[in-house]
């Protein structure tokens, strides 16, 4: 490998420090009471690392409807490094049934741990009273995942007054008999005959790797009060499974062991039918970066008059003689990958030049942003949605190619509050489901809020009609955290999710690496 694939890919974190192996944590409550005494909670999952002082959210699990003792399916994966103490905060909120956000929701409590004591059961500090539960499994090495399709027939009734609204829950069957959630369908409600979404997820998450290892699968009926009715169950295993990867179909009566036992002439509670097995081969990062894909990176800078006059020496865009400005600080985002990327272009030409708006590298980029401060006039209103069309109409021309070539990444240096949210909102679903990542740097000490939700952290983003992002493609640093860190420090916090983004765009697509396609189409046509 080059240097400069090594450098990008070390600063990127892939080769930080020796990554020993990946850990899934899974987290389960018990007991919880909430401070409303007339309703069950609704909680959420969210799990915090600790960076240079400061907790991030890396992800979070799915809402639970009115239930005390959740298990989620949701399964979280973290590198584990032996050398460095990883500091990890559970927390559980209570998500109001009329928004899927933190800001409207209750805190219910807290677990702080590091990763290597994190198979422990640990009581909630906060206004909740209970336990939380959080296991770790070391993953097996295959990262390949698998794409199910399940149906239902002719299921039970278990409501008087209308059908059963079911939901499938999996799970694997550990070797010292304990059962893993693996994975919770939607609730299809008042069908006796559901057809669930199919859902992606690791073999090593199914059945560790391990294609004989027994999952048991029931199914319930939702109840709103969290009092689900069983309605049956069946076992089965991925060896068994496979058996639709060539279009069949198989199914599976689905049991429920009490009428087996009391009913004379019982057969079985419905059939469920397993309708698309699918296994898909995972690539990684460097996998892309070495098959030849390019990250293109553009950097938008905000010159509203919001940020001050770049002569008074309050403006954010101010020059000092001995100390960079927080913007140009901020610009070291991309000196990790400047290596790997085509020229650095902008929306309008920083440098004056529209018909060559390109810039060599980070340092191309610092002298057109310093030539050009004393020759422009600071203007509003803040609008963000231009800049990201115009990056997405590239990307769009790549996703047309349908190989894995470019990806883009725009970087955002703002000061403050956008004026058009809405097209910025309608601006980012239409951008998740192309070949791109938005980064967003808030300079200064303004009130951030609006771009805390583009980052999806409190909620799914969606746009001004209701259409969900495909990818949470959104990635939001507030610069003073990092006002006393090293630009190192900055950059792997805001690069962070790049390589998982790239790699979820392209195996979500079935795209492989480039250089890997031409080996196997080379392999396959040769006699």
């Amino acid at each position: 490998m080059s240097n400069i694939y090594e450098s990008a890919a070390t600063t990127l974190g892939l080769f930080n420090s020796p990554c020993l192996t990946k850990v899934e944590l899974r987290v389960a409550c018990k007991g919880i009471s909430d401070r409303d005494a007339l309703s069950k909670p609704d909680p959420c999952g969210v799990l915090k690392m600790q960076s240079h002082g400061q907790w991030f959210e890396v992800d979070r699990t799915e809402v639970i409807r009115s239930s005390i003792s959740p298990v989620f399916s949701k399964v979280f994966t973290v590198d584990y490094y032996f050398e460095e103490v990883q500091r990890l905060r559970f927390e559980l909120h209570d998500i109001s049934s009329n928004h899927n956000g933190l800001k409207e929701a209750d805190f219910l409590g807290a677990m702080e741990c590091t990763l290597g004591q994190v198979s422990a059961e640990c009581t909630l500090n906060g206004s909740a009273v209970g336990k939380m539960k959080v296991t770790a499994e070391e993953l097996s090495g295959n990262d390949d995942y698998v794409e199910l399709a399940f149906s239902a027939k002719k299921l039970d009734d278990k409501d008087f007054f209308s059908k059963s609204d079911p939901f499938l829950e999996i799970f694997r069957v550990n070797d010292d008999g304990t059962a893993s959630l693996v994975h919770r369908t939607e609730t299809i409600m008042n069908n006796l005959s559901p057809v669930w979404k199919s859902f992606k997820v690791s073999l090593n998450t199914l059945c560790s790797g391990d294609h004989e290892r027994e999952l048991k699968c029931t199914v319930w009926d939702w109840d709103s009060n969290g009092k689900h009715d069983f309605i049956g169950e069946f076992q089965t295993t991925f060896k068994e499974m496979k058996a639709a990867m060539d279009g069949k179909q198989i199914q599976w009566e689905c049991i429920n062991p009490k009428y087996q036992v009391k009913k004379k002439n019982y057969r079985n509670s419905g059939m469920v039918i397993l309708t698309m097995c699918k296994i898909i081969k995972m690539h990684s990062f460097l996998d892309y970066i070495m098959g030849g894909c390019q990250i293109q990176f553009t950097v938008a800078i905000d010159f509203t008059a919001s940020n001050g006059d770049p002569r008074n020496s309050c403006s954010l865009h101010y020059i000092h003689p001995y100390q960079p400005n927080e913007y140009l600080k901020a610009q070291s985002v991309n000196q990790p990958i400047n290596q790997l990327i085509s020229p650095v272009s902008h929306d309008f030409a920083v440098n004056f030049d529209e018909d060559n708006p390109e810039c060599a590298g980070i340092q191309g980029v610092v002298e057109a942003y310093q030539n050009c401060l004393p020759k422009i006039q600071l203007y509003g209103p803040t609008n963000i949605a231009p800049i990201i069309q115009k990056v997405a109409d590239s990307a769009s021309e790549e996703m047309h190619t349908k190989e894995a070539m470019e990806y883009f990444i725009l970087l955002i240096l703002t000061d403050g509050v956008i004026t058009d949210m809405a097209d910025t909102r309608e601006a980012i679903v239409h951008a998740s489901h192309l070949p791109m990542s938005v980064i967003i740097v808030g300079i200064g000490n303004a009130d951030f809020s609006d771009m805390q939700m583009l980052d999806g952290d409190d909620g799914i983003l969606r746009s001004p009609k209701g259409e969900p992002v495909l990818r949470d493609i959104v990635q939001f640093v507030p610069f003073h955290n990092f006002k006393h860190a090293s630009p190192a420090a900055l950059a792997k916090s805001v690069l962070a999710e790049v390589p998982n983004q790239v790699v979820d765009y392209y195996n979500g697509k079935g795209i492989k690496p480039k250089c890997l396609s031409d080996f196997e189409s080379s392999r396959a046509f040769s006699p």
